[in-house]
């Protein structure tokens, strides 16, 4: 049908935070009728690396069956939806190389007018969540691209707190577990994302 919405969830995530955020996101743009594609990023560590933190690998070993983004998933969608944990209150390297294998897409106009949001996760509380969504952020405004973020479009938006995008405070290892108010805020954002969409495919038509 004309006014499917085609979504892609593209995250990255180390101990598995942001990967349940992640499954959130892409439940809550499926019950609002998107076809949604989960789609991690390629690791940059080193495997000995990885495998120096048991939490670490033992997520990498979960997520193996997951497909690896590509550009041309960006290129399907409608809609993205970007997931990344804080990194000194930035994007994590691993989502922002994805980023950038988009120039050639960039160059021929082909990012542009797409809906966009993000979500993330932090150790700490106040560790750098509104930083983090605000530099990914950037790169919509390069592409051109239209930023859809929750806001406080519902109730559940002033527990969760974050307007900018689905937030969670993970501890240092991911100890702290996602809860409740995290995955309704996923599955918020992601019905929100899927449904401004469809709005906007339905005026271009009109």
């Amino acid at each position: 049908m004309a006014d499917d919405v085609k979504l892609a969830v593209i995250y990255y995530s180390s101990t598995g935070t942001v990967h349940q955020l992640a499954e959130a996101v892409a439940a809550g743009a499926s019950a609002a009728g998107a076809d949604v594609r989960l789609l991690r990023v390629a690791e940059l560590a080193p495997r000995e690396v990885v495998a120096s933190s048991q939490p670490w690998a033992t997520h990498a070993a979960a997520t193996e069956h997951i497909a690896l983004a590509t550009p041309e998933d960006v290129f399907w969608a409608d809609a993205v939806v970007f997931g990344s944990p804080t990194r000194f209150g930035n994007v994590a390297s691993q989502l922002k190389q994805f980023l950038d294998t988009l120039g050639g897409l960039w160059m021929q106009g082909l990012l542009a007018d797409k809906v966009y949001s993000g979500f993330t996760a932090t150790s700490q509380l106040h560790g750098g969540q509104e930083s983090t969504l605000l530099a990914l952020y950037n790169a919509v405004y390069h592409f051109g691209g239209i930023v859809v973020p929750p806001g406080f479009t519902d109730p559940i938006k002033f527990v969760d707190g974050n307007p900018y995008g689905t937030a969670h405070v993970s501890g240092g290892q991911g100890e702290i577990p996602v809860d409740d108010t995290a995955r309704a805020a996923g599955t918020y954002q992601g019905k929100r994302v899927a449904n401004v969409t469809r709005a906007l495919k339905a005026g271009r038509r009109a």
